[in-house]
């Protein structure tokens, strides 16, 4: 799955138009780089950016800019109303999709290490980068704020993590770290500020003080009333959106104003969203209502309609989802492509896409046709007696369909890797041992992908079978095609294994690889069969 990590980096430049575009292009040109948002302040004098990459990518990002800022901005000419210390002033790294915090922490550390070295700046760890706590957040760092920072690097308890400890007045000093996604909501109340102030004390984790805590932990919120929208918001900031996600933190407001007789009219995301937190959503709202969505599109549709996110300004997901905003070809290349494009690679004078990418794709169409045999039943009045048997058997299909795709393209992927290996140097005794070790690790790689398809599929044969017995008869031929692609994606897949772990030396390995993949095989066998008999049995 694509990692992806975000960089908000906080510049003290807000006002010189070439400057800020001359950062954000640094950004933009990164390979690998998507700048999502540029959200420049002239009172401030400041400019926050916005942009996502791989953990790799989203460093040299952040170098790129700051490399830029250390040319363009003087800080021994700046003012702005917004507390500040230098140049780059703060470059936090968010975890956004497949990322743990220890990798953006590792982000924090590499970005923070090369920038003090390429730059010869001092640099700070903050939030869960830094292990000290009186220098842990970022109001501790800045405190003195650019003015204070010559006599503060004086002091020893005040040596940056990475760089010198000595001042540069065109730059002053940069804090970077690693912190959670901030996403920042306000819910709508037709009420007023006073009210809306009201229900923010109840549920901020704040609360009305050290006596009287609010009920939702890792909120922060206010109230307000906002006269372009002629209604009162709780404006929250979610610090945590795992620990209280905006649904959540939306139902207690709307709880809240019930009881003081008052509407909740809908909420508004300010910025973008992880895909996550929107999932999360509907996930509550299908379990509270009993209903059965299993399409991503119709998921998020619903949290835009539960939420009322629209009730302000239209949310469009391809430009507020983070996820959305990045294009997926650059990582499944060969799933994104056209049936037609895939099939001519695959006869190209090319070992890959091979036979493990067919496989998989093949072992996708199957689960595919199992799970439309389900819709082809589901919902229909004929057999209405079903659908809560279909609501039970569409969705390991209809899962297992997605587990597949990426799948075409991990097989491929893990021969390449293999291939890289062959082609390291041989030389010295080192090199030869290094070679040795990637090439057996190449090789687990490339036997461990076309495994994970066989137990995809494995996963699937409970459900083709009583598919078969309750399924709609006139998909009978569907679900046929269905039991055998998923038989012959099997069987490809362990082909796959097969071929790969001649070269394995790791003996226990090859004896727990070849007693699993045998195993799924012949259940594969088994369970096609049963299928196919099934539907032969059946009338009607």
């Amino acid at each position: 799955m694509k990692k992806i990590v975000e960089c908000v980096p906080n510049f003290s430049e807000g006002r010189d138009t070439a400057v800020i575009e001359a950062i954000a292009e640094s950004i933009r040109k990164t390979p690998g780089c998507t700048l999502l948002d540029v959200d420049p302040g002239k009172s401030t004098n400041r400019t926050v950016y916005t942009f996502v990459a791989s953990p790799e990518a989203v460093v040299e990002g952040a170098l790129s800019a700051a490399r830029t800022a250390f040319e363009l901005i003087d800080m021994s000419r700046h003012s702005g109303e917004h507390p500040r210390m230098g140049a780059m002033d703060v470059c936090p790294f968010v975890p956004v999709a497949n990322v743990t915090m220890e990798e953006c922490v590792d982000c924090a550390k590499e970005f923070g290490r090369r920038a003090a070295e390429d730059l010869d700046l001092p640099i700070f760890l903050y939030e869960e980068a830094s292990t000290t706590d009186y220098r842990k957040s970022l109001k501790q760092i800045r405190a003195g704020e650019y003015e204070g920072m010559k006599e503060k690097l004086t002091k020893k308890e005040w040596k940056p993590d990475f760089g010198p400890a000595e001042f540069n007045p065109r730059w002053g000093a940069t804090a970077t770290g690693a912190r959670f996604f901030l996403i920042a909501c306000n819910v709508n109340i037709l009420g007023t500020k006073e009210q809306a102030h009201r229900i923010a004390l109840n549920i901020r984790e704040q609360g009305r003080g050290k006596d009287e805590p609010g009920r939702l932990k890792a909120v922060k919120g206010i109230g307000w009333f906002v006269d372009e929208y002629d209604m009162a918001q709780v404006s929250m900031n979610l610090d945590n959106y795992k620990i209280t996600p905006p649904h959540i933190a939306f139902e207690e407001c709307a709880s809240d104003a019930r009881e003081l007789k008052l509407a909740a009219a809908g909420s508004e995301i300010v910025g973008l969203i992880p895909l996550e937190a929107m999932l999360m959503a509907a996930d509550y709202y299908i379990e509270k209502e009993n209903l059965f969505i299993l399409d991503e599109r119709q998921k998020i549709r619903l949290v835009i309609e539960r939420l009322g996110l629209s009730s302000i300004a239209p949310f469009i997901p391809e430009k507020r989802i983070i996820e959305y905003m990045i294009e997926d070809e650059e990582t499944e290349p060969l799933a994104s492509m056209s049936v037609r494009d895939f099939i001519e690679l695959t006869g190209a004078r090319t070992s890959a896409p091979g036979g493990g990418s067919a496989s998989a794709m093949i072992a996708g169409v199957g689960a595919a046709l199992g799970a439309m045999v389900g819709w082809m039943t589901y919902g229909k009045r004929k057999f209405e007696a079903q659908d809560a048997t279909m609501r039970r058997l569409i969705p390991p299909l209809h899962h297992a369909m997605h587990k597949l795709i990426p799948m075409i393209d991990a097989d491929t992927n893990a021969f390449n890797d293999y291939m890289e290996a062959l082609g390291m140097p041989k030389q010295t005794d080192e090199e030869k041992a290094a070679r040795s070790t990637a090439m057996q690790e190449g090789l687990k790689h490339a036997i461990e992908v076309p495994l994970g398809t066989m137990r995809i599929v494995d996963e699937c044969w409970d459900a083709m079978e009583e598919m078969a017995r309750e399924g709609n008869i006139n998909s009978k031929s569907d679900l046929e095609v269905a039991a055998k692609s998923l038989e012959t994606g099997s069987w490809g897949a362990y082909k796959n294994v097969l071929i790969n772990l001649d070269g394995i030396n790791d003996e226990d390995f090859k004896l727990r690889v070849t007693g699993e993949a045998e195993a799924m095989l012949a259940r594969a066998k088994e369970k096609s069969i049963s299928v196919l008999s099934i539907l032969d049995g059946r009338t009607a």
